[in-house]
């Protein structure tokens, strides 16, 4: 074998295990206007990306998407994982897989909006995109990624059946839980949701179920046991997000994926501030439509202005081996540092 050659084989092996040689866990919340598209990536270096966001002339979202893949150093996105079919978690899509190549695709199973014209177009590109590569997700499977766990707790309506390792404590809130009314866009409560541990650090991310099938896992008892960091569900909007959900997983730190117009109303916020041990919530989005001081502090935002000006930076959580983690702010660079409660 040549000298050339040699070296060509020893960077390739190189730069495919520079993520695995470093042993973190890496999850990035990509700006998408109120959408959703979180890239995880293994300490093997393996990834999974968790919805792609909206579909726009000219593919920003799957460009922001394929931007964060990049700087990850990844070469291709191993599984996609769709919490459900509306156009704000798969529009995306088939622009990213022109960008990138994606080795297997998740789902809860076929949307139960398909008499809607619009599901029904996304949904058929999807059944034909991942033809042949497509596993249907049920409350109690695993996903498998190498160097982490992952537990998918809901997915097409129903809950895992047995409570998670230390959790199952009974949950003194449902007492005072108040149903909302019926949920106009029903395949948000098919959305996939799953629990991912490093270690220590916990991880839960919801997709877009609303508020009364939130219940399912926390009442009457906790079937999650808390967490370290959560991914408001649904953008951050008062859909969901109820008071116990949140109090029962008791995060130290979140995340909202909302956009300028889309999620962090006054009352999630107070939810959010009202949990037990919350430490800190950094958002993808200053919420332009609630009082600036509601939101959180603007070092800890990664956009401030509307979508016309927003340059699409991301937030970044980086979790070494031993539970300790730290929140990265793409705009500014400020960061800060996190013990796991465990």
């Amino acid at each position: 074998m040549s000298r050339t050659m040699t070296a060509v084989l020893l960077g390739l092996v190189c730069a495919g295990g520079l993520l695995a040689a470093a042993g973190k866990l890496e999850i990035y919340w990509i700006d998408a206007e109120g959408g959703a598209a979180t890239l995880i990536v293994s300490p093997s270096g393996e990834s999974i990306l968790v919805d792609t966001a909206n579909r726009t002339p000219d593919d920003r979202d799957a460009r922001r998407i394929f931007a964060a893949a990049q700087h990850a150093g990844l070469q291709r996105i191993d599984i996609l994982l769709t919490t459900h079919f509306h156009s704000d978690h798969i529009g995306g899509m088939a622009a990213l897989a022109k960008l990138i190549p994606i080795g297997m695709y998740m789902d809860h199973g076929e949307s139960v909006e398909i008499a809607r014209p619009q599901v029904a177009a996304a949904y058929k590109t999807y059944v034909e995109q991942s033809a042949g590569k497509r596993r249907i997700l049920k409350a109690g499977d695993t996903i498998p990624l190498k160097g982490v766990d992952i537990d998918v707790i809901m997915s097409a309506g129903q809950a895992i059946p047995k409570a998670l390792q230390g959790a199952g404590a009974p949950n003194a809130a449902c007492a005072d839980f108040k149903p909302h009314g019926e949920e106009p866009d029903p395949d948000n409560d098919q959305s996939v949701g799953f629990v991912l541990r490093f270690g220590k650090f916990r991880f839960i991310d919801m997709g877009d179920l609303t508020w009364n099938y939130e219940q399912k896992l926390v009442s009457p008892v906790n079937l999650i046991g808390t967490v370290d960091l959560f991914q408001t569900t649904h953008h951050g909007l008062d859909r969901s997000n109820s008071p116990q959900f949140v109090w029962a997983i008791q995060p130290k730190v979140v995340v909202m994926n909302d956009g300028p117009h889309k999620g962090g109303p006054p009352s999630v916020f107070e939810t959010l501030r009202r949990s037990p041990g919350l430490e800190d919530i950094w958002q993808v989005h200053l919420a332009l439509d609630t009082p600036k001081e509601i939101n959180t502090g603007e070092h800890m935002i990664a956009n401030l202005g509307t979508s016309a000006e927003c340059k699409g930076n991301w937030l970044e959580v980086s979790v070494d081996p031993d539970g300790r983690y730290t929140l990265i702010n793409q705009r500014n660079g400020y960061s800060k540092a996190y013990e796991s409660k465990r």
